[in-house]
């Protein structure tokens, strides 16, 4: 079997995925892409004492300003959750969401560390891609279906969020000398950049959907320490942070990606 046999073979397959699943994959999407906020904002009802403390030492801002952050950081993110999964003001959703992203990056030093930088900012490109599906729902015939109308700001959102989703990658790359660690970066580093420029894109973003699952279910697996260890709240943490990538990512299967991509300039050829 032919290069281009294969590569036909894998997109057919592809699409027999989007054809079968369709119905049910924005709203995996969304959940996925939701998850972190889920999770950090229970994080913050069960260590309320233990984030206030660190705000408080952190910041020296006293109890009350300290407690008040941690209320808004637990009411804005299962709030964005919950008019995200019921599809209700999901623009003001996404934009309470992309605060507390900005509030958490100032809040806990996020600025000053590269690899968590970058991962809130992939996060955010998750959210763009939100915006931009919840721009297309809006005349869909199907709850949750994208449609296939096309805006400029909606290109642009679509583009961006798969360029910020790319920075993701980046975080997991390993620089060691081991053919695994190579092989590893180099497949991933050609599946970032098809993602990026929108060429092949639904085929290279399903193939890292499932290769970042593993990846994620491999290092991450926060359920086999136990939870008084500090190691399991970093686990868990970068766990979730990662399903909200790999939620991006399906938003780009089922969405496809928009208009500023090589996909669509080949249409025009």
């Amino acid at each position: 079997m032919g290069q281009n046999d294969l590569m036909g073979t894998a997109e057919d397959f592809a699409d027999q995925f989007l054809r079968v699943t369709k119905q049910y994959l924005p709203h995996v999407a969304r959940l996925c892409l939701i998850s972190t906020f889920l999770e950090d904002g229970i994080r913050m009802w069960f260590q309320w004492s233990e984030q206030r403390d660190y705000i408080d030492t952190t910041w020296s801002c006293g109890y009350l300003l300290a407690s008040s952050f941690v209320f808004l950081n637990l009411l804005g993110q299962l709030t964005g959750c919950i008019l995200v999964l019921s599809r209700n003001f999901v623009q003001y959703a996404c934009f309470g969401l992309f605060g507390i992203i900005a509030l958490q990056t100032i809040a806990y030093s996020i600025l000053w560390d590269l690899k968590f930088l970058m991962r809130n900012l992939a996060l955010g490109g998750g959210l763009l891609l939100l915006l931009a599906e919840s721009r297309s729902e809006g005349k869909s015939m199907f709850a949750g279906v994208p449609t296939v109308r096309e805006s400029s700001p909606r290109q642009y959102m679509q583009l961006g969020g798969r360029v910020l989703l790319v920075l993701m990658f980046m975080t997991l790359l390993h620089f060691d000398a081991s053919f695994f660690s190579i092989l590893q970066n180099i497949v991933g580093t050609a599946l970032m950049i098809l993602v990026a420029i929108g060429f092949k894109t639904k085929l290279a973003a399903l193939t890292l959907v499932v290769w970042l699952f593993a990846i994620n279910v491999y290092f991450n697996a926060f359920w086999t320490i136990p939870v008084y260890k500090p190691m399991h709240d970093f686990l868990k943490y970068d766990f979730f942070q990662t399903m909200s990538v790999i939620g991006g990512l399906l938003l780009v299967v089922a969405l496809g990606p928009g208009g500023v991509s090589m996909d669509e300039k080949k249409k025009e050829w």
